[in-house]
């Protein structure tokens, strides 16, 4: 029987790589000249470190491209608060992997009221979608790709 899943997952690489690239920007920068301005990644948390707020938002708008251009979709982005730390401020960004179970739940409905003939199933973090005939699972992606969850989707492992 044909079947997909649906993720939302990135690449760890690709992260760091946009990292280092929007470190090295950051230091090359004239309107951060001087400042301690800089970013670490360490388990799925970007931590930016700089001199104020709006600093803070011109290195998250750095990193958001870094990202974009790295192939990682921003959505998956969570911006925590800032906080002061010594003379610096700190700012996490937390990238989401993963579907929770809210919005798998909600994705399963979805494709029940659709009244299609497949079957979704909740597998830890991703979906597993089955059905007789590939083009019902063509449809599932296509109705998945208008909708908007707060979290990027990827669909793979699609098998005949």
């Amino acid at each position: 029987m044909p079947s997909f899943d649906i993720v939302s997952e990135f690449e760890r690489h690709e992260a760091q790589n946009a990292v280092d690239q929007a470190n090295r920007e950051v230091s090359t920068r004239f309107d951060f000249r001087g400042s301690d301005a800089s970013y670490s990644l360490k388990d799925d948390v970007i931590t930016m470190q700089g001199s104020g707020e709006f600093q803070l938002k011109q290195m998250l708008e750095i990193l958001q491209s870094k990202l974009h251009r790295r192939g990682i979709d921003i959505a998956c982005l969570d911006v925590g608060d800032s906080q002061p730390k010594g003379k610096m401020r700190t700012q996490p960004v937390t990238l989401r992997q993963g579907i929770d179970t809210d919005t798998a739940k909600k994705i399963v409905k979805l494709i029940k009221e659709q009244k299609m003939k497949v079957q979704a199933a909740i597998q830890g973090d991703k979906l597993r979608v089955t059905g007789k005939k590939r083009d019902d699972l063509q449809r599932v992606i296509a109705l998945l790709k208008e909708q908007d969850f707060g979290l990027p989707l990827q669909f793979n492992n699609f098998r005949d």
